[in-house]
């Protein structure tokens, strides 16, 4: 029985993890599925070195999503897949991350497999690993956390969803799409009985060029993503193994310019 692999084996879908953005941090497996591709459906901010890795005569579609809004809808993007499956093609869904961490990667199996149709999930480092990594930042640490947990920062009905227990001492935080909402988070967490001096950490383009690791408190954070103009793409990590990564402390150094001004 042949693989999903093979290339010989025509019309199924491969769902790939591209890994947080250093192409270097691609699986091996990707990269073959990459190779035999004859459509790529890729997400906005894949690096143009991945894209490369298909051959040159692969039709390449994005379907980027800006700010909650795709350019093609979800709905769109399933058939969309589904329809190039059906003429025998090899399509590779590339996505930022790993497809089934904040990636809709279950949504889009479950459309391909509704057409009756092949399909294959490989695994990408994900944002929050990425760039914990890059940054020095241990989410799990003997000492200092025995738990993590992920949310999505940027969703509707933030304000009434449940996130107690997820924060707080021995306990570590990974928000995902969270800087738009960062300083709602920050109340919401406080509301929730996280302490306001909890460190926090901003990892703001991990494993890109142009990335920062910036660290303060959770009663700063909303400020301190406003002063430093931090963007998408960033993840949020809430917890006290953030005090052992290598992210530039932003609380001293605010204090120590408002001091001076003063």
């Amino acid at each position: 029985m042949a693989t999903l692999l093979d290339p010989d084996a025509r019309g199924r879908v491969i769902l790939v993890g591209a890994g947080p953005g250093d192409p270097g941090l691609l699986t091996v497996r990707a990269v073959e599925a990459l190779r035999m591709a004859d459509v790529v459906v890729h997400d906005g901010l894949i690096d143009p070195r991945v894209l490369d890795l298909a051959p040159p005569g692969a039709q390449r579609i994005s379907v980027a999503k800006k700010r909650s809004r795709h350019s093609v809808p979800q709905d769109g993007i399933n058939a969309l897949i589904v329809a190039h499956v059906r003429t025998g093609a090899i399509v590779v869904r590339l996505k930022g991350g790993d497809p089934f961490i904040f990636g809709r990667g279950g949504e889009e199996v479950e459309a391909v497999r509704a057409a009756g149709l092949p399909v294959e999930v490989i695994p990408g480092v994900s944002a929050a690993l990425g760039c914990a990594a890059e940054a020095m930042l241990p989410l799990t640490h003997r000492d200092h956390s025995s738990a993590v947990s992920f949310v999505a920062g940027q969703c509707k009905g933030l304000a009434d969803q449940d996130w107690s227990g997820l924060a707080g001492q021995g306990r570590t935080l990974v928000i995902y799409m969270g800087v738009a909402t960062a300083a709602d988070i920050a109340e919401k967490l406080m509301g929730e009985g996280v302490a306001p001096d909890m460190p926090v950490a901003v990892l703001e383009r991990g494993t890109l060029a142009g990335s920062r690791a910036l660290r303060t408190l959770l009663a700063d954070l909303g400020a301190m993503v406003a002063r430093e103009g931090v963007q998408s793409p960033a993840i949020i990590v809430v917890g006290e193994v953030v005090e052992l990564s290598d992210a530039e402390n932003r609380l001293a150094r605010w204090a120590r310019i408002a001091e001076a001004a003063a």
